[in-house]
């Protein structure tokens, strides 16, 4: 009798994972009719998945969402839902903002700062997100330059004493190697359609008229970060170019001084800001995290530019590339 039982388990287990093969097998099949045929299905809007952080009150629908924002802000970094961290940014602002159980929300971040125009795109989406409902920035340890220009769209600004932010200003660089072409005997040559089409190229020396070219874009859109800063932190624009505005960086203590935050505190005291902001003193904290689908998985063998690579440790020092404008700290420039 045992033993018949033991086989009829056996058996049970064996056709599970026939099934189960076969199921995995059909979907790669599938997947590789598309690829080849060319077919894509039309993916749905990428909704991120919640995360308890923190409970409720009993029988309390209302909740405080958690967004954050971690690292160099660029539109070439992957997201996890969508196709860059930007994107994803934006689709979970939506997503809290479409929610009608959301009473509030609270962007943790930190970040160096980043591009400008990825900066600029999240802020836009975040002072859309705060159109609908209240949002309250906190600031971690670092919320420097395009990382202070997004947390501007915030309603209310939090941080710590010792998180560093400010910075406010931009930055373009490039690299001139034009004495190492000439001690190893290479030479640039370049053909162009006008006289600024080469501009910034490492291998000859600036002209004036590039410079001035350079610095006036530089300085146009510094006066939008600045315009920014003047207008949602309610300070006149002189003042800050005069004082602060200078690409300098300031402490938590020193911005809350400065009345470039509304406050100073922990993220514990982000969500009881939220849920005040929010009329919603009972309302649990979800976060928001990447959802785990069977289409995201079979992306991996349906795309015929997926790869499976191996992910070293990222630089602590961004490499910026020449030519783009960054909002980021001076001492982030190699």
């Amino acid at each position: 009798m045992a033993a018949d039982r033991k086989l009829g388990c056996l058996s049970i287990f064996l056709f599970v994972a026939l099934c189960v093969s076969l199921f995995v097998n059909f979907m790669l099949l599938m997947t590789a009719l598309q690829r080849f045929g060319g077919v894509r299905e039309i993916e749905p809007i990428p909704r991120f998945r919640e995360v308890l952080v923190q409970k409720g009150g009993r029988g309390i629908t209302d909740k405080v969402v958690l967004i954050t924002m971690r690292g160099l802000i660029s539109s070439s970094i992957p997201g996890s839902v969508t196709d860059s961290m930007v994107d994803d940014m934006r689709t979970a602002l939506q997503q809290a903002r479409d929610d009608d159980r959301v009473r509030a929300i609270v962007l943790e971040i930190d970040s160096p700062g980043g591009e400008v125009t990825a900066s600029d795109a999240i802020y836009s989406a975040l002072v859309k997100a705060r159109a609908r409902k209240p949002v309250v920035v906190y600031m971690d340890s670092l919320a420097a330059s395009g990382g202070y220009y997004v947390s501007c769209g915030g309603k209310f600004l939090m941080a710590s004493d010792t998180t560093i932010t400010g910075s406010i200003g931009v930055i373009i660089q490039t690299l001139n190697y034009e004495q190492l072409f000439n001690k190893v005997g290479l030479a640039s040559v370049v053909f162009k359609s006008g006289k600024f089409k080469d501009m910034l190229n490492g291998a000859r020396p600036i002209t004036p008229e590039e410079r001035e070219l350079v610095q006036s874009f530089i300085m146009k859109t510094y006066d939008k970060f600045l315009s920014i800063v003047a207008k949602e932190r309610n300070l006149p624009a002189d003042l800050l170019r005069n004082k602060i505005a200078d690409g300098r960086i300031l402490s938590g203590k020193d911005a809350f001084e400065n009345k470039l935050i509304d406050g100073l505190g922990e993220l514990e005291d982000a969500f009881a800001k939220a849920k005040q902001l929010g009329n919603a003193p009972e309302a649990k904290i979800v976060k928001y995290g990447p959802p785990f689908t069977l289409s995201r998985f079979f992306r991996l063998f349906g795309q015929a530019d997926s790869k499976i690579e191996l992910q070293l440790p990222k630089q602590l020092i961004p490499q910026l590339e020449t030519g783009r404008a960054y909002f980021l700290p001076s001492y982030y420039a190699p």
